[in-house]
């Protein structure tokens, strides 16, 4: 049996690569990324094919019918009902299929392959003050075929409603390869247009039989998207065949393209947000803002936003769209509105006006399908009962009654959603790992659907039913409407090869459950993972498939970094999403089979550059930079490493050791011997090797501070150093200059800015003296020994290695090495941070890997966490101990770019702040350099290091006026600029310093 089904597996692989002209994948990376979608199901399928065109899709059909394999049409992913997963042939329509076909403004139509991104649509439909109405908060990443297979909605389905309301036409291929053109209206028979004998004659004679069901059955709401929308064939709904079957969830047909409708947009929007003493209140008032004309009413409780800003206080929030001819008539319209709204319960309310400022808002709305995946006590919740709707007037009475049958399930979870249209989105918290959890969520479930069909509502208001609510059409529809669902289904695919098991005869929505194949227990890890409770597999289930990371549009203010190698390549494998899908399936163990040691993991994860910029933009902080170091430390446990991580993965020591014969090796780095060290040293061959400082900062430290306190090491302030000019104590009694002096700093002399841009090192100790503060290095070796012996005898400089964040171990996953470096760096810190001075970081990935990574590594020592906290960038040291200085006023523009880490674990609000203050105008992008410290100087990345910089940086800086100022605090982006533009950028400490003159 198991040698047939092998041979069958060949002969397939076989006829569809001989025979279809796009890609073909049996590979088990392309299977494991297809295996979920954002729901919590999980299927693995036995191919991935990417069709170039409708001729390619017809091919591919062919052929999984010859061998009786279903087929699974396949857009952006992002399905909350498991309807994107399957056990056969997945159709992947996002790599070739997209293309707008054709755009007419005056028709206001647009003609669309199914692969199209919306926001690709709206942009071009932009061009012409149009747009596509529904608007899903995936809008920057699905498409236009996801949506017309789930009937997608979105927070604007007020004003323009449904995708079935925007759909013309559509051009399907069935099961059996047959083509329909499916529109509106009726043929000379009498059936719908546009269908083949076979389906023509079925189709009218099922309606012509239950035309009274049809007519019956459905409930009366905006939000219907469960089942089979049949009712839209009856003759006085102008038989509209494209509509019956846009939410079909590719049950039906494989659509090759679409005709769409587009609408006007407003000249001018404002966003009214409206505050309510709870949820119930905003919910009650939601349906009475209708009659006003919005074109949004989406609710959300203080339990999802927590302390986002700009909000008007209250518990409860309504953020209302208003739109107008002119700036002025869209205030207008909104400040009546709210005047209405305060009149009926509304308690505070706020009108934006500022696009950025909308913007900002919105994207708490857009986040919340991620952020609600996790409680505000850390603990996961899930979809399942994503979107059940109920007629609008219903909403406060059935979410009273919603939240009580939480309550008597012991269940949690978080409201939020379309309230205008009655369609509630909510996580809960399912134990969906152990069988008395799953047995809850279907008793929950099954309580839920009698509660919203008891509310008049669909157990489904937007995402389909999929499997995770198909199993209850009975409840809403009644056995005899589900049975002409099945018929239905039958007529279109009696062979059952499209998506079967959604929407009609359908799994139970319990089975086939994503997590019944992770581990049971936590796997062995190096990190401690302290929000996921030290277990990787929890971790890794943080990414729930919204694919936020898929996005590659930037967008006016975006300062977005995640996810740089997608949107380098493309692949999903090199998306977050992607790279996660591949981590649960390696810890599966079904389809990536070799665990740790999986080359497809590997390969996913070698374009990771480690940016970490998914740990603050994915919505639900997944931290692919460290679930890399992770797996490159077990991969390579034992084994022999690639050059790189030997060459710059230990970059500190090597740099130390160079330090002395840098005038040497600057002189060998431009001859021919460089190309022989760079190939030995797995560095790409198009890297110039930077050169190395002659003196290195701590050189110049010293030598400056014996030039300035004399050969007896004292500093001039009365504070003690060694005769090194070293910091030699922790806590004193001298006078002003002594460490425990309130304006003391500690300044961090990192790897990058000691060894090769001492220049920025030099620029912040001119900066931090002319603002009072008094920066001191930390010693190279322990004051004291543990125990409280005396200090250790202090070593010839050469002989002790510089203190390192670890960094370049992290990124390599030398995750050992990292550890004893970070231990050393502890013990010789904390006696110094003791009175709370903080550790200046000039280096932004440094700053970051002492914030995150060394609590994370040494999780074991509460010495560590201290000194995380301790950590300081150069501006937000000067606001907070120097908040009177004033800088010197430079009033240039800027350009360039806030670094990756400094984006996803400082923040850069103080140095936004500090720019302002001295007169730097503009912003800096968002983004990756791509060189992002060893990544872009790896042989095999040169390529994708420099499409990372083209997408947002390289850009922005040709694009810059002459005389601005090009600001990149990172070593890395400094180094990008300089081999790849003729625009050298400059830390803004150097910048500052420079405008202070020689007599500061």
């Amino acid at each position: 049996m198991a040698d047939r089904t092998e041979t069958e597996k060949r002969d397939l692989a076989k006829e569809l690569a001989a025979a279809v002209r796009g890609e073909v994948s049996f590979a088990a990376a392309d299977r494991a990324l297809m295996t979920m979608d954002a729901s919590n199901y999980r299927r693995v399928p036995r191919a991935v094919v990417a069709p170039r065109d409708a001729e390619d899709v017809a091919t591919a059909l062919r052929v999984c019918r010859e061998h009786g394999v279903p087929v699974v049409p396949r857009g952006g992913g992002t399905s909350i009902a498991g309807q994107a997963t399957g056990v056969g042939v997945v159709l992947d329509f996002t790599r070739h299929m997209r293309r707008i076909v054709s755009l007419d403004p005056a028709a206001r139509t647009a003609v669309v392959q199914p692969g199209v991104i919306l926001d690709d649509l709206r942009a071009a439909a932009g061009a012409h003050g149009l747009t596509f109405g529904p608007d899903p908060s995936t809008h920057s990443r699905c498409t236009l075929g996801g949506m017309i297979g789930n009937n997608s909605c979105g927070s604007h389905s007020v004003a323009w409603g449904t995708t079935a309301d925007s759909v013309r036409e559509l051009e399907l291929l069935t099961y059996g390869g047959e083509r329909v053109r499916a529109g509106r209206g009726t043929d000379p028979t009498g059936a719908p247009t546009g269908l083949p004998p076979r389906l023509r004659d079925g189709v009218k004679a099922l309606v012509d039989g239950e035309l009274a069901l049809l007519r019956t059955g459905y409930p009366d709401l905006p939000r219907r998207i469960s089942g089979y929308a049949l009712d839209a064939l009856l003759p006085e709904k102008g038989t509209d065949l494209a509509r019956a079957l846009t939410g079909s969830e590719g049950t039906l047909g494989v659509l090759t393209e679409a005709a769409v409708r587009l609408v006007e947009t407003p000249a001018a929007r404002v966003l009214a947000v409206l505050a309510y003493p709870d949820e119930s209140a905003a919910a009650e008032a939601a349906h009475t803002l209708l009659p006003h004309g919005p074109m949004t009413v989406e609710g959300m409780a203080a339990d999802l936003v927590g302390d986002a800003a700009g909000l008007p206080k209250g518990g409860a929030w309504l953020f209302v769209e208003m739109g107008g001819a002119s700036p002025g008539e869209a205030a207008a319209r909104a400040q009546a509105l709210c005047r209405a709204a305060a009149a009926d319960g509304s308690t505070d309310h706020t009108v934006v006006t500022d696009p950025a400022g909308q913007r900002a808002l919105w994207r708490i709305r857009e986040d919340a399908s991620g952020t609600a995946t996790r409680l505000s006590d850390g603990s996961e919740a899930w979809p399942g009962w994503e979107d059940c709707a109920v007629p609008p007037a219903q909403l406060g009475p059935y979410l009273r009654d919603f939240r009580a049958l939480l309550t008597q399930h012991g269940l949690r979870g978080t409201p939020y959603g379309h309230f205008g249209d009655g369609c509630i989105h909510i996580r809960i918290d399912f134990d969906l790992l152990t069988p008395p959890g799953i047995r809850r969520f279907r008793d929950f479930s099954y309580d839920l659907g009698e509660l919203v069909v008891a509310h008049g509502g669909s157990l489904s208001g937007e995402h389909g039913d999929g499997q995770a609510r198909a199993e209850l059409l009975p409840k809403m529809y009644g056995p005899e409407l589900v049975r002409v669902f099945e018929q239905f289904k039958s007529l279109w695919d009696p062979a059952a090869g499209l998506n079967p098991g959604m929407l009609v005869r359908p799994a139970r929505l319990d089975e086939n459950l994503r997590f019944e194949v992770l581990p049971s227990r936590p796997v062995p890890v190096e990190f401690g993972y302290p929000h996921d409770n030290g277990d990787f597999s929890a971790a890794v289930r943080r990414c729930v498939g919204v694919a936020k990371c898929r996005n590659t549009a930037t967008g006016p203010g975006s300062t977005d970094v995640m996810c740089p190698s997608f949107r380098a390549t493309g692949e999903e494998q090199h998306s977050t999403r992607g790279r996660a899908r591949l981590l649960h399936e390696m810890l599966a163990g079904e389809v990536i089979t070799d665990g740790w040691q999986s080359p497809e993991v590997h390969d996913a994860l070698d374009l990771c550059l480690s940016c970490k910029g998914c740990r603050s933009d994915c919505p639900v902080g997944v931290d692919m930079a460290t679930y890399k170091a992770e797996f490159l430390h077990h991969h390579y446990e034992g084994r022999v490493r690639p050059a790189a991580h030997y060459s710059m993965g230990r970059l500190p020591q090597w740099l130390h050791a160079a330090a002395p014969l840098a005038p040497a090796l600057n002189v060998l780095a431009r001859t021919p011997l460089a190309a022989v060290a760079k190939r030995l040293g797995g560095i790409a061959a198009e890297r110039p090797i930077p050169a190395l400082a002659t003196e290195t900062f701590t050189r110049w430290w010293w030598r400056r501070r014996r030039g300035t306190a004399g050969g007896a090491g004292e500093l001039s302030g009365g504070g003690t150093v060694t005769g090194t000019g070293e910091l030699s104590g922790g806590r004193t009694t001298a006078g002003a200059g002594s460490p425990s002096d309130a304006r003391t700093v500690i300044l961090w002399p990192d790897t990058f800015t000691n060894h090769l841009s001492p220049e920025v090192g030099r620029a912040a100790v001119r900066v931090l003296e002319a603002a009072g503060l008094r920066p001191l290095l930390p010693p190279t070796a322990p004051l004291r020994q543990p125990g409280g012996a005396l200090p250790q005898p202090v070593l010839p400089r050469l002989h002790r290695p510089p203190l390192c964040c670890g960094l370049t171990y992290v990124s390599t996953g030398q995750l050992d090495r990292a550890r004893r470096v970070m231990r050393r760096t502890v013990e010789v810190l904390s006696p110094l941070l003791q009175d709370g001075h903080p550790l200046v970081v000039l280096e932004p990935s440094c700053a970051a890997a002492l914030r995150t990574d060394l609590p994370e590594l040494l999780a074991d020592d509460p010495r560590a966490a201290q000194l995380a906290r301790s950590v300081r960038t150069f501006a937000q040291a000067l606001e907070e101990l120097a908040p009177d200085w004033q800088p010197p006023r430079i009033n240039r523009p800027v350009a360039g770019q806030t670094h990756c880490h400094q984006h996803a674990v400082l923040g850069d609000a103080a140095e936004r702040r500090l720019r302002e203050r001295a007169g730097l105008t503009g912003s800096l992008t968002g983004g990756c350099c791509g060189l992002a410290g060893n990544f872009g100087f790896e042989r095999g990345h040169y390529d994708v290091s420099v499409a990372c910089a083209e997408d947002q940086l390289l850009p922005a800086v040709r694009e810059s006026a002459p005389g601005t100022e090009i600001l990149a605090d990172g070593f890395s982006c400094r180094t990008q600029l300089d081999q790849l533009s003729d625009r050298p950028g400059r830390h803004l400490a150097e910048v500052l310093a420079e405008a202070l003159g020689e007599g500061a």
